[in-house]
């Protein structure tokens, strides 16, 4: 009997890991998909800003611009010219006016619903996205490209493309807070899938219209995601902290 003891208790604990296992629902698993793409968004902006501080990414940016201009005049780009105008209305959904009032009206429905730390979460998420932006831009001072015709005004460094990245942010956090309240799955797909397209246009109509490198629209799609989800994970975090306090605190006047 006592050394068939010490093999029946690890026996089961390894029932009780597969009973954990078969626990494992939607909300762990949504959970351990944040964390995939905060990270590989980091790695992937990293890898992409040591390529680019090395030159290695000229003959892709080159190709992919070029591939989008008429190979007679560079100044013209492939399609229609409606095709054109719709990239110019498209480019302006990652503005800092149209993302600005996105922000600013969802921050107010979140606080007329009681949802402050929602609330607070979007405002870190926008604001420290900006000035995230701001700095790298600042840091590493690379230049717009100058080998296709510039189709709307720009006035700041070229990586990473805050249109991308703060389009990432807005839509990606709002994506987030909205998956997070729909009942079925299919909706929350489809919410997601919406913010993941929303900011996939944005990203391509800045290098359609020439303003940006393709590696400055990656970099800014990798760490604007990365930034979002970090956000959404620090609240998803501080509610179940606070559920499971709440869960452990006796009820009222149970004492004495």
């Amino acid at each position: 009997m006592g050394p068939m003891a010490p093999l029946g208790a690890r026996l089961r604990g390894l029932a009780g890991i597969k009973f954990r296992w078969s626990e494992f629902g939607w909300g762990q698993f949504v959970v351990l998909a944040a964390m995939f793409v905060c990270a590989g968004g980091l790695f992937t902006f990293a890898s992409i800003m040591d390529e680019m501080m090395e030159g290695d990414t000229h003959a892709f940016d080159n190709a992919v611009l070029l591939a989008l201009r008429n190979p007679a005049d560079s100044a013209d780009p492939i399609g229609p010219v409606w095709l054109e105008i719709m990239m110019r209305d498209f480019t302006s959904l990652g503005s800092h006016a149209v993302l600005g009032l996105i922000g600013a009206v969802a921050f107010a429905y979140l606080l007329m619903m009681g949802k402050r730390l929602s609330a607070a979460m979007l405002v870190v998420s926008f604001a420290g996205g900006m000035v995230l932006n701001g700095l790298l831009k600042l840091g590493f001072a690379r230049p717009r490209p100058d080998l296709v015709a510039h189709l709307v005004e720009v006035h700041t460094a070229s990586f990473p493309s805050g249109h991308a990245m703060l389009s990432a942010v807005c839509y990606l956090t709002l994506g987030a807070l909205l998956a997070g309240v729909a009942q079925q799955r299919r909706f929350k797909a489809y919410i997601l899938g919406v913010a993941v397209g929303l900011t996939v246009l944005v990203g391509f109509s800045r290098v359609y219209l020439g303003v940006h490198w393709p590696t400055d629209v990656l970099g800014g799609w990798c760490l604007g995601a990365a930034w979002a989800m970090a956000c959404w994970l620090g609240v998803r975090g501080i509610v179940l902290r606070q559920n499971r306090r709440g869960a452990t605190q006796p009820p009222s006047g149970s004492q004495g």
